[in-house]
């Protein structure tokens, strides 16, 4: 698995989880879904993305988006 299907799985598990735990905990947790759309938003234009980051220095193989 290369880097962006990495971060694209993340960042989806990351929005389910805490849609789920805005149902069952507390409405709190759409702020980290929030948080999670803003930096998929900033990253489509900047290219930057922190977890890409520390793949990329853990080795892990970049695809096209992130190289």
């Amino acid at each position: 698995m290369n880097i962006d299907r990495f971060v694209m799985a993340f960042a989806g598990s990351i929005v389910l989880i805490s849609l789920a735990l805005s149902q069952w905990h507390s409405p709190n947790w759409l702020w980290l879904t929030t948080f999670v759309g803003i930096n998929m938003l900033q990253a489509s234009f900047t290219r930057f993305c922190p977890l890409a980051r520390i793949l990329k220095k853990l080795g892990i193989q970049p695809g096209s988006a992130f190289s």
